[in-house]
């Protein structure tokens, strides 16, 4: 999933985008209000950390105007100020959830996920196509009970494709939120992945879940198949 930090204290904005990294979240990390604003609106993010003392444009300013752009990405506020009323204010301007500094990193990564859970009622805490179930808390794969192991990229391209189960996506969807930004590899990387999450969770079961569209991308059968 792809995550955007707008956070003004450089150190900790890379360590918070080098962690959720180590997650399995795709993180771009930017330092002033106006550069945060225009990527959360012009740029597809999965959810938000958005901190409210910024350069440029105050946090408040720059939520205020993602909910005016009728951007719906799910919003934590993360931020020094830990008084009532500037969470209040946080909530009533269209934030999703707050956390205080200092905080713990442990919280941080399961309020994220919990807000990808909950930003609308097709994501569950474990995820499912038939008898092929991922559980992205615990970063566990299973089909038919069996254990699958996968590695951290595998993990969150079939993620990825489980929260859209029975839509056609493309390889340029799939690189924005599986891939780093700008990514300038060659493209069918995404092809090689996909085959190899074909080898692990199709093959050994006679399945076949994700289907190749020919010029549109990929789909994969919420059935499970």
């Amino acid at each position: 999933m792809r995550v955007l930090v707008i956070e003004d204290e450089r150190g900790l904005a890379e360590a918070i985008a080098h962690g959720l990294a180590e997650e399995g979240f795709v993180v771009d990390a930017v330092y002033d209000g106006v550069d945060g604003l225009w990527r959360a609106v012009h740029e597809p993010y999965d959810a938000i950390v958005l901190d409210l003392m910024l350069p440029g444009l105050s946090g408040y300013e720059v939520l205020k105007r993602v909910r005016a752009a009728r951007v719906w990405a799910p919003v934590l506020i993360l931020t020094a100020k830990d008084g009532e009323y500037d969470e209040a204010d946080a909530l009533d301007l269209g934030a999703d959830d707050y956390l205080s500094k200092p905080f713990s990193y442990v919280v941080l990564v399961a309020h994220l996920r919990a807000l990808l859970r909950r930003g609308a009622p097709a994501r569950p805490a474990v995820l499912a196509a038939g008898d092929l179930a991922l559980d992205p808390a615990r970063r566990r794969c299973q089909r038919a009970g069996r254990e699958i192991a996968l590695t951290a990229r595998e993990f969150t391209l079939l993620e990825f494709l489980l929260r859209h189960p029975d839509e056609v996506v493309s390889k340029t969807d799939i690189l924005d939120h599986v891939w780093e930004e700008n990514f300038d590899g060659d493209t069918n990387v995404v092809e090689v992945y996909v085959g190899y999450l074909r080898r692990k969770i199709d093959a050994p079961f006679g399945r076949r879940t994700i289907e190749t569209v020919r010029g549109a991308g990929y789909l994969l059968h919420g059935t499970g198949r």
